[in-house]
């Protein structure tokens, strides 16, 4: 069964494994060591990241050494990309408008105090 890219990024230690692929390939001796866990629960972690084709395993003697796929994250940051554009688009007009709003309050001879009222609002005097 192949994982899902999201339910293997979820995790906090599928994601530090990946940040140390990054840097280097490593076997899953050395990531259990790293990690202060059993080789089979890294096992288990790596198998969820060689399904979503994260990383890649590559035989050199004995020993299986584990890559970080590249080519797999970047597929998924351009994925992302549409939604990024999308999301500064919004921050950008949300500026906009606060910096609007600050102006009309600047000009109607209002200030922003300091402090919020009981229920966390800006107060407006």
């Amino acid at each position: 069964m192949k994982q899902d890219i999201f339910q293997a990024i979820a995790d906090p230690t599928r994601r530090a494994i990946l940040t140390l692929l990054a840097i280097q390939a490593l076997t899953p001796n050395v990531m259990a060591e790293k990690f202060d866990m059993s080789r089979q629960a890294v096992s288990k972690h790596i198998k969820v990241l060689h399904e979503c084709e994260l990383i890649k395993p590559e035989q050199s003697g004995r020993e299986i050494y584990y890559h970080f796929n590249a080519k797999k994250m970047q597929e998924f940051d351009h994925w992302l990309a549409q939604f990024r554009q999308n999301w500064e688009t919004q921050f950008n007009q949300l500026d906009q408008l606060l910096t609007t709003i600050k102006k009309q309050t600047t000009k109607q001879g209002r200030r922003i105090r300091n402090s919020k009222d009981r229920y966390g609002y800006q107060q407006f005097v």
